[in-house]
């Protein structure tokens, strides 16, 4: 039997279906195209964030009232009184007045951890005499390092404080008055005073809280 020989190029196989992606194109996560023109909210990645509450200052300026709104969106600020403003910060009021029961309660919302003495009597006989405050400090040490602190922040204020002593065994008590011709009564500059003693840093002095897990 004989044995042909072609020379012929063999038959085109079927053209299989070409893929004209690049091998980058397989490393690459599958990302949805979003429709142009659709803005995403900050609100909706961080959720409501709300809003924070008026400081005790704010709520006692009444600033809600004191602003007087024109349809031109101007706005004229008052002034803040008194009751408005950071007691620490403000100088002693020579000849200071003598405060009546309610100035002395109202005040008493910008110190912290005082509390008011009233004189012996009942009702209008009543009189504010002194402010009063209590620390509770881990040993005998520490009460006399808080007492170096009162003073070194009180230092050329001109009004030391009636009282300033540690009790035995962890305990100083600071009381503030202003001599009379009535006898002891409270003004402006003892509120100050005790504004500037909030001031001092104590948290290293006090006992620490224990946590439980």
């Amino acid at each position: 039997m004989a044995l042909r020989l072609s020379l012929a190029p063999p038959a085109a196989a079927p053209a299989a279906a070409t893929c004209r992606c690049s091998s980058a194109s397989f490393l690459r996560p599958h990302r949805s195209r979003k429709p142009r023109g659709c803005v995403l909210a900050m609100a909706d990645l961080l959720g409501d964030l709300g809003a924070r509450d008026p400081f005790p200052e704010e709520i006692e300026s009444q600033f809600g009232e004191k602003v007087l709104g024109n349809v031109d969106t101007l706005h004229q600020i008052l002034i803040p009184t008194l009751s408005a403003l950071s007691l620490a910060s403000l100088p002693l009021q020579p000849n200071a007045e003598p405060l009546s029961l309610d100035d002395a309660r109202r005040l008493l919302f910008k110190v912290v951890g005082w509390r008011l003495v009233l004189s012996d009597g009942e009702g209008d006989e009543q009189r504010p005499v002194r402010l009063q405050c209590v620390w509770k400090v881990r040993d005998e040490h520490c009460g006399q390092e808080l007492i170096a602190r009162i003073n070194a922040a009180l230092d050329g204020a001109d009004h030391a404080p009636a009282a300033l002593v540690f009790e035995a065994p962890n305990q100083v008590t600071a009381e503030l008055s202003t001599p009379s011709a009535a006898g002891d009564s409270l003004t402006v500059n003892d509120y100050i005073v005790a504004a500037r003693i909030d001031k001092v840093k104590t948290l290293d002095l006090i006992p620490k809280k224990r946590a439980w897990a």
